[in-house]
Formats: C-alpha cells, structure tokens, sequence
C-alpha cells in the first residue's frame, strides 16, 4: 500500500498531491473529483477516489467553509521573529483584527529566522487544514509551498517576496525609505554615515543597503567599507559595532541602522557618549519618541500592512482568481528622540 508523504516527525495528513500521485493524474483532477464536478472521465474519477479510500485524504473542509463565507474558520500567520518585535507584533495585530472582521481565528508562529523551521510550520498549518496563510518568508526557498498553492491554499507573502513560488506580496518601499533616510543625513552636512545592517541574507537588509550605498554614491561621497557593516542580528552585536566605528580615526558623524533592534543597540552606545553622532533608523517603534537622544526613523504603517495582506487573503479565500500582486507600502521620515 502506497502510504503519504513523511517527516521526520513521522507520517503526516495525506494531501492532494499524495491522492494525485497513487492515482496518476494531475492535481487539478484530484480537485475536481473531490469538489462533485460533474464533467471527469469517470474512468478518472474512479481512480481518484480509490486513491482517496486507500490513502485516508480528506479535503481542506476549513478553507471551504471560508470561501463560502462561513461564520467560523482559521488562518495561519508565520513571521520570522517572535512578537516582541514591535514591528512583528504590530503587524500581527493587524492581521488579527482583519481576521476577527471576517469571523475567523489567526494562529500565529514564529520560525525564528530559520528556513527549515519556517517550512515545518507552514506544513503544519496546512496540515491543520487552516483557510489561508500569511507568511513573512525566511528561508531562501519557498517551493515547498508550490503544491499547496496549486491545490487550492491562498498564500500572501508580508515583508519578503516568496522564492521560486508566485504568490501575492505585501512589501515595504525599501529602497525608498533607505534613499530618504541618507539624503535626510547629507542634507545636514553629513558625510561619514556609518551604516548598520542585520544578515545579508534577509531580503529587506539586501535591499535598505543597495539603496544607501547607491544614495550616497549619488551624493559623492567616498566609499567607506570600514563605515559599512552587517551580520549584526543582536543588540550586543551592534553595540561593538558602533563602539568600533566610533574609535577610529575617522568616526562617522552619522549612523544609520537598518532595523529597530539595530537603532536600539547604537542608541544605546551613543546615550552613553558626549558627542552629536545624528541616527536616523529603518523602522519605527513606540518608545522612540522617549529615548534621550536625537532620533529620526523610516516609518511604514505594519498595522496596516498586516490588515492589507489579511484582507488579500480573504479575497481570495473567497475565490478571487487575478494574477498574484504586489503591494507596496510607502515610508515617511518621522522625528523622534528626547534629546
């Protein structure tokens, strides 16, 4: 007997892909049978559900009841970073207020910055049989996704587009906001800006860097690698950073940090320094207009993000069948800081 597609957890929940292949045919019949269309060979038709019989599969039941705008029903959310994370947690919070719109429930999980754990806990929100999915993409790869996507699972991808998958996103203007923030500093006579960024393997730092070298390129100033620096995913990492910078010969006048916990660790060096090093960070938070020192940020709305992405969702758990988009949200600089 054919059995499922396994984890190293063991077996999991058969699934459309797992009927096609038993019974030789494409995922789109599989769907057809199971949904009553009248119009499968029937010779196929008998295939598929003696594929259904021997496996076990059961159809997304859940998923069905939401486009047919049930008054009960779950979608999943998976972010990379926990919700401590002001921007996550904002974003979060959108997302559940769109979901409690529609009468539905959002289970949310964190993956930690970790593909493989990111793959793991969208299969298993499909395997949970949830509506839709919200997913802040952390690996490299998404093609685990594709066959889910095929077989009917709405998809909108938040923050980073997906990989190898087309699905629906809804991303920041990173560029823009990393363009903003250097002609904000060289507006004010800056020259040496110090530039933080997290792992340059994350889309947005790949995207907020490109932006502020070539702004500052634009602007003339000299490329200094020794003002550029990445791979600081924690506030004891940025603060060495800063500490570093600060002690050379040639210290930056400015900083800019590429995402809140960045802004975090260099504030908290430069609270501790006399001096006017001027910061300006990629992300706001609430207790910025608190910190005792002069703080502008590149502001994007993630309570709105999450609700537009939500809503997306619902869309097409609903059944809507455009071609996947793109959704970009605008930034703004905001002034902040106590100092």
């Amino acid at each position: 007997m054919s059995t499922p597609s396994t984890t190293g957890a063991g077996p999991t929940r058969p699934t459309m892909a797992d009927v096609a292949r038993l019974a030789g045919v494409s995922l789109k019949t599989v769907s057809r049978v199971v949904n009553h269309v009248p119009t499968v060979d029937p010779a196929l038709a008998e295939r598929v559900l003696a594929a259904v019989a021997e496996l076990g599969f059961r159809r997304n039941d859940m998923a069905r009841s939401l486009r047919a705008r049930s008054t009960s029903g779950t979608i999943g959310l998976v972010i990379d970073e926990d919700l401590a994370n002001p921007f996550y947690s904002s974003l979060a919070a959108g997302a559940a207020e769109c979901a409690l719109d529609h009468n539905a429930m959002l289970l949310t999980a964190t993956s930690g910055e970790d593909g493989d754990r990111e793959r793991g806990l969208v299969l298993e929100m499909c395997e949970r049989r949830v509506g839709g999915l919200l997913v802040v993409p952390a690996g490299s790869d998404q093609t685990y996704l594709r066959v889910e996507i095929e077989a009917g699972t709405p998809v909108v991808f938040i923050d980073r587009p997906p990989v190898n998958v087309r699905a629906d996103n809804v991303l920041i203007d990173n560029a823009q906001g990393a363009r903003s923030a250097i002609e904000y500093l060289v507006a004010r006579g800056h020259e040496r800006i110090g530039v933080l960024a997290d792992l340059l393997t994350i889309y947005t730092m790949r995207e907020r860097l490109s932006a502020a070298e070539a702004a500052m390129e634009r602007a003339g100033l000299p490329y200094r690698p020794d003002l550029i620096q990445d791979g600081l995913h924690t506030v004891p990492d940025t603060q060495a950073a800063v500490e570093r910078m600060l002690a050379s010969p040639e210290p930056p006048t400015a900083l800019f940090t590429l995402t809140n916990r960045l802004t975090l660790g260099a504030l908290g060096v430069l609270s501790r320094r006399r001096g006017d090093v001027a910061i300006v960070g990629f992300d706001d938070f609430e207790a910025a207009a608190l910190v005792p020192h002069p703080l502008t940020v590149v502001s994007s709305d993630a309570r709105e993000m999450g609700r537009v992405a939500a809503e997306l969702l619902f869309r097409r758990i609903a059944g809507e069948q455009s071609r996947p988009r793109t959704i970009v949200v605008p930034t703004t600089l905001v002034e902040r800081g106590n100092g």
